[in-house]
């Protein structure tokens, strides 16, 4: 090859070389690479093994198997019509088995005190005891049930000490912490089953009216419920409630009562038998991304309704405004507020930090006793175009069950193909009102929609006696 030949040669090279170059930079990146060397723990001795049994061992001793039995009620024990002509009315000519259940608790004092959840021991007409290594069966009364939370404090009469589990706090938890689930599942004995917290503060999972859960892997089984969650030291951090299934089998999403909630609530029923809680006679939704439009703030819980004469009417508070905070104590969501005031006592005073025409505003509130027949707290739907509306008749109000309270605009028809459909808004529906404008007729509905065209607008409905809120442009 020439002189010259070789020369061209080196000369593309160095403009490849160059180019390949640039191209590099351009595009280089800096990991953040771990190191190389790392190490690994194991037994140090040939007869060693890694075990968890020294941090479990006191924990199962403060475990209880327990099982209920209900008597079949009267009306379970008429007889078939039909059968009666053979046999005389009345009884069915064998007594019919009682039910019963299994499951676990938790001893939470020496003299015999414990925890477990409600749907444990409802309608229960017996309960009986056995503890982890005692051959002896324990009669339980009820000393206490908040099925609200799932939660109930059953105690049994014993003549020795018994071995209290030791009490952990929710607020020292981090996800990943290894966590044991201890408890009697389908009724086979006591086991043992390890995990890790998979998440926390788990407050709108649909299980009890009052949820603050721990998220955990370990598995949780029929018969589980009402047992210990505790960590790698023994330590109580929640009660096994529930299991997240589609088929019936453990898929590694189980529920457990964060440990603080219980503390609260077994203390509660101990010393008054029953749960007394505070309430602001409200009802509230979450913020949708459309709602948030009109808000500053990016968290809290909108007030849809207000009971009149309640402590949120007394003190004037609005329907569409936004409570933001309970004293210090952040309002992340509607389920969030619920729990909040859901642990102040009647008769407390709270501060309100609420947010009106985007201006934050304080007022102080005495919270009153929440009834039985409480409001309660229903997720927003969004309204579209797809809809007729009809003015409310005597006729229609009978028709669609609509209370003669409800003052309003019925909705009578939905399109299929419309995304008010999609959004499951259907017929039946009643729009109440419009920002703070009342629309009870339809005349009156289309004014108020016009001051507010193009605009985001809350708009508020009543479905089955239910509310909603969304936002529409």
């Amino acid at each position: 090859m020439s002189t010259q030949s070789n020369r061209g040669v080196l000369n593309r090279s160095v403009v490849l070389s160059v180019l390949l170059a640039l191209h590099l930079d351009a595009a280089s990146i800096t990991f953040h690479d771990a190191d190389p060397i790392t190490k690994r723990a194991s037994p140090i001795e040939n007869n060693m093994i890694l075990s968890y049994n020294s941090s479990v061992k006191e924990a199962t001793d403060s475990i209880v198997y327990i099982a209920t039995s209900q008597t079949p009620s009267q009306k379970m024990q008429r007889m078939h019509p039909y059968y009666e002509q053979f046999f005389g009315s009345g009884r069915v000519p064998h007594q019919l088995e009682p039910r019963r259940g299994l499951g676990s608790g938790v001893i939470i004092s020496a003299d015999g005190y414990i925890v477990t959840n409600y749907h444990v021991i409802a309608n229960a007409d017996s309960i009986t005891v056995k503890i982890n290594n005692d051959p002896n069966i324990y009669e339980a009364s009820i000393v206490g049930k908040d099925p609200k939370s799932d939660i109930a404090v059953i105690k049994i009469e014993v003549k020795k000490r018994l071995n209290p589990i030791l009490m952990g706090r929710s607020d020292n938890l981090k996800i990943g912490d290894v966590v044991f689930a201890i408890g009697n599942p389908f009724g086979v004995g006591q086991s043992v089953t390890q995990g890790i917290i998979s998440a926390q503060h788990k407050d709108s999972v649909g299980i009890n009216e009052y949820e603050n859960f721990i998220q955990t892997d370990a598995s949780i089984n029929p018969g589980n419920s009402g047992g210990a969650l505790v960590d790698s030291r023994g330590a109580l951090i929640g009660i096994n409630s529930a299991i997240m299934t589609r088929s019936g089998g453990n898929n590694g999403i189980g529920f457990a009562i964060a440990v603080d909630m219980v503390r609260s609530i077994a203390r509660e029923l101990v010393e008054n038998g029953t749960i007394q809680r505070g309430h602001l006679g409200v009802i509230i939704g979450d913020l949708t991304p459309e709602i948030q439009n009109l808000y500053t703030a990016a968290k809290g819980a909108i007030i849809i309704q207000i009971r009149q004469g309640s402590p949120a009417y007394k003190a004037g508070l609005q329907r569409g405004d936004l409570i933001t905070k309970i004293d210090s104590k952040q309002v992340v969501n509607a389920s969030g507020l619920k729990n909040i005031i859901g642990r102040y006592r009647p008769e407390s005073t709270v501060e309100v930090t609420y947010e009106r025409d985007k201006t934050l505003k304080t007022v102080k509130i005495k919270l009153g006793e929440l009834e039985q027949t409480a409001l309660s707290v229903d997720e927003s739907s969004q309204l579209l175009s797809g809809i007729k509306l009809s003015n409310l008749d005597g006729k229609k109000r009978y028709d669609n069950r609509i209370d003669k309270d409800v003052e309003g605009v019925l909705i009578t028809e939905v399109d299929p193909k419309s995304e008010a459909y999609r959004q499951k808004i259907r017929q039946g529906d009643v729009i109440l009102q419009v920002e703070k404008e009342l629309t009870p007729d339809v005349s009156t509905l289309e004014k108020v929609l016009k001051r507010y065209k193009n605009r985001y607008k809350r708009i508020y409905l009543n479905r089955s006696g239910r509310l909603y809120v969304t936002a529409l442009k």
